[in-house]
């Protein structure tokens, strides 16, 4: 009986044990799985750094561990070790260098400089659009066994340092005849700054135009702002502020840009996310600039984030008539958590909503399909909310225009033209010839230069990948393999004929299209960033819709009237 009891005993213990430790394991699994998971990773890195037959990177290894597991989130979320200065530059827009962009050359396997910033050293220099850069500070740049990517950022590393030190950069300067000429410039390197502001003025006697290319460094709305009153003192009575293009940047910049045209303690966006830290309230905290001057905003697919804010806000508020392409649909905030070693992680928090209590973020990055894929949240699934007049707007899908432009079709020759570089050489040769052109108000590129472009490309052969050919051989490929060539033979063969390449006939049929980004390249290299700017708005259909609804009150007014139901 004793032992029974003592059995019993010992059963009934081991019972109440397992009964605390599921207990706790249920109530905790998720902790238990996290510890176990940081533990077999642990011990797979210490048995494949220990036993693999070669010697394993250790930082190397790890960080693509990192970025893969950060791949399973969102495209937001991303770690930055100690020695990268991307996060940095990102938040206030400064680094040290020459102030020029750069790209990998394909056909010359090196690096070219492609846009020198106006006012910056390297334009300052004497540095221009197509200089191959062959060495910096005597080391050579040329690709060695470096991948494309790898050699454009070895360059940039090498041209990067403290402002006020000197940088020697030996380039082939390409010439009239399609050879080159080596060069070497002497640039001291200074504190380069993203101009968020590259083209600011007068469209006629009353409406006044903005372009903000970005919100990523502090002080964009003081430059915002100081556009603003200059358009203001010249005569402006209704302002476009154009937004194409703007990835966004900081949430704050925005919220101060929009408080220049709505009272002073209205709200703005708010956050939400899974910790109560994660909630914020941005409101005005300013006296507004001018509550009655009609405004415009431009948008479109590009159009993302803080500058979705921006337009969003303006929209829900009935302060603005959006006009454009549905944005992007970014409604998700990140904040940056301090690692261990001076390493950084930009992670995302929370969602952002705006007056009208919709977020505009497009994809639910939580739910993927068997592939891995994502898509974006399709309209049935949107809800409807209100503006402050009480017109309908939607969540789920970026901004949608009060007044949606058709986009135009990009055909397929055009993205040849631009990924094989041939029009930036073009405007490089053109530059060459033409040592000044007209003001930009004033310049066309004429028939001859089209033509001398044309035949660039001729002697060049160049030739591109058409969809249509491609398509057509799959179906010829498919004909024959369920037996259908030997009675289709003949129309296969007149549709052949009829989808032959032919350059010429392609390049007259778009040359609507072509021609417009030949002008923006020719013109930058003569006026810069603010040059390319004013030339795409020449004829721009979106910009004369916007001031065609800046100069009729009537129509103004109807986009704010609410649906009759």
């Amino acid at each position: 009986m004793k032992k029974f009891i003592g059995i019993s005993s010992i059963l009934a213990g081991a019972a109440i044990c397992c009964g605390i430790f599921f207990g706790f394991k249920n109530s905790d699994e998720r902790s238990f799985q996290i510890v176990k998971s940081l533990d077999v990773f642990n011990a797979v890195f210490k048995e494949l750094d220990m036993f693999y037959v070669d010697t394993i990177d250790p930082k190397e290894v790890i960080e693509y561990g990192i970025n893969a597991m950060l791949a399973k989130t969102d495209p937001y979320t991303e770690y930055y070790p100690e020695e990268d200065n991307t996060l940095k530059e990102m938040t206030t827009g400064k680094f040290g260098g020459i102030g020029s962009v750069i790209r990998y050359c394909t056909s010359r396997k090196l690096v070219a400089i492609i846009e020198p910033s106006e006012g910056n050293p390297a334009a300052e220099a004497g540095l221009r659009a197509g200089d191959l850069i062959l060495e910096i500070n005597g080391k050579d740049m040329s690709q060695g066994n470096r991948t494309p990517n790898e050699m454009t950022s070895y360059v940039s590393d090498n041209l990067r340092g403290e402002p006020g030190t000197l940088c020697v950069i030996k380039v082939d300067r390409p010439t009239s005849d399609s050879t080159y000429v080596p060069m070497e410039f002497k640039v001291t390197r200074g504190t380069i700054r993203t101009n968020p502001i590259p083209y600011y003025g007068m469209l006629n006697d009353s409406i006044g135009y903005i372009y903000i290319s970005t919100f990523s460094m502090e002080g964009c709305s003081k430059e915002v702002k100081k556009a603003f009153m200059e358009l203001k003192r010249e005569g402006a009575t209704s302002l476009v502020l154009d937004l194409r293009s703007n990835g966004g940047g900081l949430l704050n910049e925005a919220v101060e840009v929009v408080n220049f045209f709505v009272p002073k303690g209205k709200e703005i966006v708010t956050t939400k996310g899974k910790l109560k830290q994660a909630a914020y309230s941005y409101r005005t905290k300013n006296e507004p600039l001018d509550l009655e001057i009609p405004l415009a905003v431009l948008v479109d697919g590009n159009t993302a984030s803080a500058a979705e804010i921006l337009s969003g806000s303006l929209q829900d508020l009935d302060r603005a008539v959006i006009v454009g392409n549905r944005t992007y649909g970014k409604g998700l905030v990140q904040t940056l958590r301090n690692l261990p070693y001076n390493s950084t992680m930009k992670i995302t928090t929370s969602k952002y909503y705006i007056p009208s209590g919709r977020c505009i973020q497009a994809i639910d990055y939580s739910k993927r399909n068997a592939d891995g894929s994502i898509a974006r949240t399709p309209d049935s699934l949107t809800h409807v909310f209100y503006t402050s007049a009480g017109r309908e707007v939607r969540d789920g899908g970026g901004i949608r225009p009060d007044i949606e432009m058709v986009e135009e079709k990009v055909p397929n020759i055009l993205f040849y033209l631009v990924n094989e570089d041939m029009v930036f050489d073009y405007a490089t040769l053109y530059r060459i010839k033409h040592p000044q052109i007209a003001a930009i108000e004033e310049f066309e590129l004429t028939d001859a230069d089209y033509e001398e472009f044309k035949a660039m490309l001729k002697k060049r052969n160049f030739t591109y990948d058409r969809q249509s050919e491609a398509v057509l051989k799959n179906l010829k490929e498919l004909a024959e393999f369920e037996g259908y060539m030997e009675n289709a033979s003949e129309e296969f063969a007149a549709l052949e004929k009829k989808l032959r390449h032919n350059l010429d006939l392609e390049l007259d049929r778009f040359a609507k299209q072509i021609k417009p980004l030949l002008k923006e390249e020719i013109v930058k290299r003569y006026y810069f960033e603010r040059g390319a700017v004013q030339e795409a708005l020449k004829d721009n259909p979106n910009l004369k819709k916007a001031i065609e609804v800046l100069q009729d009150t009537t129509l103004y007014n109807k986009v704010f009237e609410v649906a009759k139901k």
